[in-house]
């Protein structure tokens, strides 16, 4: 055997013994070029790729080769380019070690190789989506704009309006009472009755559908819902945090009208009993206690309202459309359940029992109205409540 042959012969060993961990079977035959000794070599798994590379060039002697385990591990010693090619991202020049160790993550799942995500979800470390658009944030912002504040210093200033106009008007308590209007002025539970009785027609409807039918259409006309989905903010639970902030809202608004009313009817009228049209008088410390159940009433009885409002807000994008709508198919509730030729078909309608919560103030409280309000009320919140989720989980944002 010539001294040629005997080279290729020693060669071709060689190549069939890398440091992968033992001979290689089937390796293919060497062909004589030293620079290109690990292009052909692509059954290797892919331990210690790049081991053997060029000190001049940095160049991995297995670049080409397919994916393994390390695949990015190791780089040259002079220029640092990883032997995976693009797959490792950020290393170190002077020890080679690639920071995209996890090049073999689960690419299905979108995680950045070399990166910090989630192999299962392919979120980025540390996002957490019960931390996005915190309900107290959302409150304080909303709390900062100029609607919400002026809401309520509409309904700060209701009941003195009241006062204003009984003292205008030149009511004379000692006449005989036959309505609420002529009843509010001989003690403060009465004054807060009527209040309430007046705001609940057309006041408080509205109310609530301003902080329902502004959640999410106001986003969409200011072009910020797109960018609040996209940091992300998963759908349900914006929409969710919207709800709770504007149920918030709402049950501080029609609370503070009867905290007010009660106090400037004390102090205008003195703490009398609350009276009734029929007569029937109930003690002040009881009248007290009865108009909290009353105001709870009144804000589950509108739950209707708010949830109309939210599926109105996510279907048209327009914050008018949405608080109208809710507002107006209230009125139109309210219409139709004085045509008595309709029967029981108004029982079904949800302000059919808005008023109930008056048969507390009598001798013998009747809750009876009470319960079929709350029924039909709550019907109708979770029809409707299910109807915004499962628009606004199916929407395409484009605003």
């Amino acid at each position: 055997m010539t001294a040629p042959e005997r080279e290729a012969t020693t060669t071709r060993q060689d190549v069939t013994t890398q440091d992968a961990g033992g001979p290689v079977r089937d390796a293919p035959p060497y062909d004589g070029d030293a620079a290109t000794t690990g292009q052909n070599t692509a059954p290797r798994t892919g331990r210690d790729v790049g081991r053997n590379s060029d000190r001049d060039t940095g160049r991995s002697a297995g670049q080409n080769l397919g994916p393994g385990p390390g695949i990015g591990h190791t780089t040259g010693h002079t220029t640092g380019r990883s032997a995976g090619g693009d797959l490792g991202a950020a290393f170190s020049v002077s020890t080679g070690a690639s920071a995209g160790a996890s090049a073999g993550a689960d690419s299905e799942a979108g995680a950045d190789v070399g990166g910090g995500a989630d192999a299962r979800t392919g979120a980025a470390a540390g996002y957490r989506p019960r931390g996005t658009l915190r309900v107290l944030v959302e409150l304080r912002r909303q709390w900062r704009r100029r609607r919400t504040q002026l809401v309520f210093a509409l309904i700060a200033l209701l009941p003195l309006v009241l006062v204003a106009a009984f003292e205008i008007g030149g009511q004379d308590p000692a006449r005989s009472a036959v309505t609420y209007a002529d009843l509010a002025v001989t003690s403060g539970p009465n004054f807060v009755v009527f209040t309430l009785y007046l705001a609940g027609s057309l006041l408080l409807p509205v109310v609530v559908a301003l902080f329902f039918g502004d959640a999410v259409a106001s986003e969409a006309s200011w072009s910020s819902l797109k960018y609040l989905l996209a940091i992300p903010v998963p759908r349900l639970r914006l929409l969710r945090q919207k709800a709770v902030t504007a149920a918030l809202l709402s049950l501080l608004a029609l609370g503070l009208l009867p905290v007010v009313a009660l106090i400037a009817g004390v102090i205008w009228y003195g703490p009398g009993d609350a009276t009734s049209p029929a007569g029937d008088a109930v003690p002040f410390g009881r009248s007290v206690v009865m108009l909290a159940v009353a105001v709870g009433y009144t804000v589950v009885q509108l739950a209707w309202v708010g949830a109309l409002a939210l599926w109105l807000s996510v279907t048209i994008d327009a914050p008018l459309g949405a608080v109208g709508g809710a507002a107006l198919a209230s009125v139109l509730s309210q219409i139709l359940d004085q045509i008595t030729a309709l029967g029981s078909f108004r029982d079904l309608l949800p302000t059919h029992h808005a008023w109930a919560w008056i048969g507390l103030f009598a001798t013998d409280a009747d809750v009876t109205g009470m319960a079929d309000g709350l029924l039909v009320s709550l019907v109708y919140a979770l029809v409707f409540g299910v109807l915004a989720a499962y628009r606004f989980s199916r929407k395409d944002i484009t605003t």
